[in-house]
C-alpha cells in the first residue's frame, strides 16, 4: 500500500507536468517564443526557472550523498561558492546580457550572442560555441537520467536501466513538444517543490535524530567530519569498495586536505542553462527581484542539502557504505521519516529537479544546433520551421546519448555534474565577463578562450587529475 500511494502521487505529478507542457507548446508561433518564451518572463517566474535548471538533481541527491560521505568541507565550501557565484552573476552579468542581447540584433541564444557581439559573419564562434554546448550538456542530461534510475531503484526495487529509460522519455516528450516557454513554467513549479521537499526533510531528520546537539555530538567523533579545512576519509575494503564497519561504526581514517570548492562559484558566468534566462527576463529593471529571489531560494537549498547528508550519518551511520550508495540518503531518509503520500510528494521532488535540468539542457543544445549550426552556418536562409525540425532532431539525438552516459548505474551523479560544470564553465565563463565588460575583446580572443578552457578541463581531468596528489583537483 505504501508504494502504491507513492507511484500515485508520483505518476499525478507526471501528468500534471505534461499537461503544461502541452498547454505552453500553443504558444510556440515562431523560434524567439520556443527558445526564449517571447522574452515574456516575469522576476518570480525567471528567478525560480533559473535556479531550478541550474541546481538539478545533484542538489537532492549529489551534495546530500557528499555530505553523508566526507563531512562538511567539500559540500559546505561548495555551497558557499555557488551561494557568492549566483548573486555575482545575477549582479554583474544579468542585466547587462539582456540589455545587449537586444543591441546585438535581437540575439536569442549564448552562441548567437557571442557571434553577434564579436561580428562573426562566417559563424566560427557560433559554431565552436554551440558544439562545446552540446558535447557537455549531453554528459549533463546523462547525469540527470542517473538520478531518475537510482531514485525508482532505491524506493521500489525497480530495474535501474528500466526505470532510467522510462524517466527519460518523459522528460523527452514535454520538452520536445512544449520548447522554453513549458520548460520556464514546469522549471517554476519544479523549484517551489524542491524548496518544500528539501525543507521538510531537513526539518524531519533534525528531529528524527533528537536535536541539534545530539547530532554535532555524535559527528564529532568522526575525524575531519566537521572541520572547514579537512575531509573525512572513509576506510574502504579494496575488495568490495565499500566503507569498513567494526563494532557498528563507519570507519575511518586520518583526515585528508579538501580541494577550494569555492571554485564551483566561478563556473557560473558560463553556464547556458543560466545565462539564456537573462536573455528571457520581461525587463532589465526586473533583474533586481530576480537576483533577491534567486540568491535567497539558493542559500537556503544548499544549506538544507548539506544538513540532511550530515544529519543522515549520524541517524544512519552504517546503511549507506559506497558513494553511489550515500547519494540515496535523501531518498533513504524520506522513506523512514515521512508518511506514504508526503514521501510521494518529496520524492517528485528529486524528480522535478530532474526534469527541470535536463529539459532545459536539451532545449538549449537544440537551439544551438538549429540556431548556430543549421542555421548560422549550413542553410542560412533556413526558415523557423526548418530551425524548429532540425532542433528537434538534436533532441532526439541528445535524449539517446544521455541514456547512453546514464547506463552505467554505479556513476556518481556529483562527479558527472563537476565534470560537465568545469567544461562549461572554462569555456564560457571568462568570454561571457569580456564580451560585457572589455570593450578591446575580439573574435580572435574569443575563439582562443573557448577553444583554451575546454582543452584545459579535458586535459586535466584525463590526464593531470590522474596523477594524484595536489593534481587531483
Amino acid at each position: 500500500m505504501t508504494n502504491i500511494c507513492i507511484i500515485a502521487t508520483i505518476i499525478i505529478y507526471l501528468v500534471a507536468m505534461l499537461l503544461v507542457g502541452f498547454a505552453y507548446s500553443k504558444s510556440n508561433n515562431d523560434s524567439t517564443d520556443f527558445y526564449l518564451g517571447g522574452r515574456k518572463m516575469g522576476p518570480l517566474v525567471t528567478a525560480m526557472s533559473a535556479e531550478a535548471s541550474d541546481m538539478s538533481s545533484w542538489l537532492l541527491m549529489g551534495m546530500p550523498g557528499l555530505a553523508y560521505l566526507t563531512g562538511i568541507a567539500s559540500p559546505g565550501w561548495t555551497a558557499i561558492g555557488l551561494a557568492l557565484g549566483t548573486y555575482l552573476n545575477w549582479k554583474l552579468v544579468a542585466r547587462r546580457l539582456r540589455r545587449y542581447s537586444v543591441v546585438t540584433d535581437d540575439a536569442i541564444t549564448i552562441p548567437d550572442f557571442f557571434a553577434k557581439r564579436f561580428h562573426d559573419k562566417k559563424g566560427v564562434i557560433s559554431t565552436i560555441a554551440a558544439v562545446i554546448i552540446l558535447v557537455f550538456f549531453s554528459v549533463y542530461v546523462g547525469s540527470c537520467f542517473v538520478t531518475v534510475g537510482k531514485l525508482f531503484a532505491t524506493l521500489f526495487g525497480f530495474d535501474y536501466h528500466v526505470m532510467m529509460i522510462i524517466g527519460a522519455v518523459v522528460v523527452f516528450v514535454y520538452t520536445v513538444v512544449g520548447g522554453y516557454l513549458s520548460v520556464v513554467m514546469t522549471d517554476f513549479i519544479q523549484g517551489m517543490l524542491m524548496f518544500f521537499a528539501l525543507a521538510v526533510v531537513f526539518i524531519g531528520t533534525v528531529a528524527s535524530a533528537g536535536g541539534v546537539d545530539n547530532t554535532v555530538e555524535f559527528l564529532r567523533a568522526i575525524p575531519g567530519y566537521l572541520s572547514g579545512t579537512q575531509v573525512a576519509a572513509p576506510k574502504l575494503d579494496p575488495a568490495t569498495g565499500q566503507q569498513l564497519v567494526e563494532a557498528g561504526k563507519a570507519v575511518f581514517g586520518a583526515p585528508s586536505d579538501y580541494g577550494i570548492m569555492l571554485a564551483w562559484g566561478l563556473g557560473y558566468f558560463g553556464m547556458p542553462q543560466v545565462l539564456v534566462r537573462f536573455l528571457s527576463i520581461r525587463s532589465v529593471e526586473e533583474v533586481r527581484k530576480s537576483r533577491i529571489i534567486a540568491t535567497s531560494w539558493c542559500v537556503i537549498s544548499l544549506g538544507c542539502a548539506v544538513c540532511i547528508g550530515l544529519v543522515g550519518r549520524a541517524m544512519m551511520p552504517t546503511e549507506l557504505l559506497t558513494s553511489t550508495d550515500a547519494e540515496t540518503i535523501f531518498i533513504v531518509l524520506a522513506q523512514t521519516l515521512l508518511p506514504s503520500f508526503m514521501c510521494g510528494v518529496v520524492v517528485s521532488g528529486i524528480f522535478a529537479a530532474s526534469m527541470s535540468s535536463s529539459s532545459s539542457y536539451l532545449i538549449i543544445g537544440a537551439s544551438a544546433m538549429g540556431e548556430n549550426i543549421f542555421r548560422g552556418l549550413l542553410h542560412r536562409k533556413a526558415t523557423d520551421k526548418q530551425v524548429m525540425i532540425v532542433a528537434r532532431v538534436t533532441l532526439v539525438v541528445m535524449f539517446l546519448f544521455g541514456i547512453l552516459v546514464a547506463y552505467d548505474q554505479n556513476s556518481s551523479i556529483f562527479q558527472v555534474v563537476s565534470y560537465a560544470w568545469a567544461g562549461l564553465g572554462a569555456s564560457f565563463g571568462p568570454l561571457m565577463l569580456c564580451s560585457l565588460y572589455w570593450r578591446r575583446a575580439n573574435k580572435a580572443g574569443a575563439v582562443a578562450g573557448m577553444l583554451s578552457g575546454t582543452a584545459a578541463v579535458l586535459i586535466w581531468h584525463n590526464l593531470v587529475k590522474p596523477l594524484g596528489g595536489v593534481f587531483a583537483i
